[in-house]
């Protein structure tokens, strides 16, 4: 009955929140990605950017690497570079537009991670509590038989340092979630190794516990209506599902595509919000998050989370430690950094923050540069989306033309 009580309680407050955030949009009207619009020669780049990127992006897609982007570039606050080539619907020759809608799944990791960390600056949690002061079902956590030592922390689920393994799919619930977590031993003692775990799962958990709010409802009134995300969402209406961008693996005939499926984008509406990997969105709407976290934390006049937060966030908090997913990498707290830029990161500045997803969408924040990138493609098959030809090649051609 309980369970059932949580289910619909959940889902009301999910209503009410989509209800906020399309009131929002309405009253405010379509907000640019960014602070506001700018041009190429305004922010430092030449007029030929633009075109170039999306010229390279139209390559990717008659090679067969994928049925279309969604492609954006910010500087100083300002979109210089925001364009759809290919299709979202390949069966129906539906056109990629920069409106279209992906499944962003761990680039779900950040937002969650921002959310935890206004309870902090609210001083109702820090992240250096055990995870079983606010989830007593985590108590139990062990290594090798023993009760694990040191006792995990939320720090440590916001790294991939605690040693819990498994999926990070979610159950019915958030709080059932926890309880599968719970009924596993940990892989490792807690800060002795970097393993992508379910951490992020937890900390959605404790959001609810601690803010007495269902996990999507609070990130609905805390984070996506204050920035005017309007698109951003775990469980899409009917007419957002109509604009989402269908998943493609490779096909069976020289560069060919064919469709997909994926339990994260099945779960939709179905299980459990997914903290670590459930939601969809827009470039627009990614950029907008992104563009409050390269201000430390607000936008518009709107403070959603503190500088101080936004700093811990986005320092590596792994040391020496060995992480994914692509060489030189470090991790904050639900973010990846750039430590020591090499390879696909190359070209981006030391302290870069940001996350990939599973079908290859990548967003990335240049501190030192002021830019913002975003890449939206739906994608599966092709190998490691961080190191991507063409993730590289967005950051390439962008940084070359605004490092003069």
């Amino acid at each position: 009955m309980m369970k059932t009580f949580d289910f619909w309680r959940r889902a009301l407050a999910a209503l009410a929140g989509m209800a906020l955030i399309w009131a929002a949009s309405t009253a405010q009207g379509a907000s640019p990605p960014a602070s506001r619009a700018g041009t190429a020669p305004e922010a430092g780049a030449d007029v030929a950017t633009p075109a170039r990127i999306a010229e390279r992006m139209r390559a990717f897609v008659e090679a067969g690497q994928m049925a279309g982007s969604v492609t954006l570039v910010a500087r100083q606050g300002k979109v210089v570079h925001f364009e759809a080539v290919g299709l979202a619907d390949i069966e129906t020759e539906r056109p990629m537009e920069t409106d279209t809608l992906f499944a962003i799944a761990s680039m779900t990791k950040p937002v969650t991670a921002t959310a935890l960390m206004i309870l902090q600056d609210e001083g109702k949690l820090s992240v250096d509590d055990p995870v079983a002061k606010h989830l007593p079902e985590l108590a139990g956590l062990s290594f090798e038989g023993r009760p694990a030592q040191p006792r995990v922390t939320i720090r440590h689920a916001m790294t991939h340092t605690s040693g819990m393994g498994g999926s990070q799919r979610t159950e019915q619930t958030l709080q059932e979630t926890v309880e599968a977590i719970a009924g596993r031993p940990l892989d490792f003692a807690p800060g002795t190794r970097w393993q992508y775990s379910p951490g992020l799962n937890v900390c959605g958990r404790i959001i609810e516990v601690v803010s007495g709010q269902p996990f999507d409802a609070f990130l609905a009134e805390r984070v996506f209506v204050p920035l005017g995300m309007r698109d951003t969402t775990f469980a899409p209406s009917p007419g957002q599902k109509a604009r989402m961008a269908k998943l493609y693996k490779p096909g069976a005939e020289d560069r060919s595509l064919e469709p997909a499926e994926h339990w994260l984008i099945d779960d939709a509406g179905r299980r459990a919000p997914n903290p670590s990997g459930g939601l969809v969105s827009t470039a627009a709407d990614v950029a907008r998050f992104y563009q409050m976290i390269l201000n430390g934390g607000e936008l518009d006049g709107r403070r959603i989370v503190s500088k101080s937060a936004v700093d811990q966030m986005t320092r590596v908090q792994t040391g020496d430690l060995t992480t994914a997913f692509t060489p030189g990498n470090g991790w904050g707290l639900g973010w990846c950094i750039v430590r020591q830029p090499q390879g696909v990161t190359r070209m981006l500045s030391p302290g870069t923050c940001g996350h990939g997803g599973a079908f290859g969408t990548q967003g990335w924040i240049d501190p030192e540069r002021q830019m913002i990138f975003v890449l939206m493609i739906q994608r599966t098959g092709f190998g490691n989306g961080d190191a991507s030809e063409i993730r590289d090649a967005l950051q390439a051609i962008a940084v070359e033309a605004f490092a003069k």
